[in-house]
């Protein structure tokens, strides 16, 4: 898991997190991004499509 407080998500966030996803063999992972108003707002979900 990688925590990120940044202005916004970029891609190059979502590429890491799928790198991630198909090192550990996993198909879904979170981007939750702490630095917003509503933590809703912050959260991206992602799925590897293996």
């Amino acid at each position: 898991m990688e925590l990120k407080v940044v202005e916004r998500l970029l891609p190059v966030h979502e590429a890491q997190l799928l790198s991630y996803l198909k090192l550990a063999d996993k198909r879904l992972g979170l981007l939750i991004n702490f630095n917003v108003s509503q933590l809703r707002h912050g959260i991206k979900r992602m799925v590897n499509d293996f």
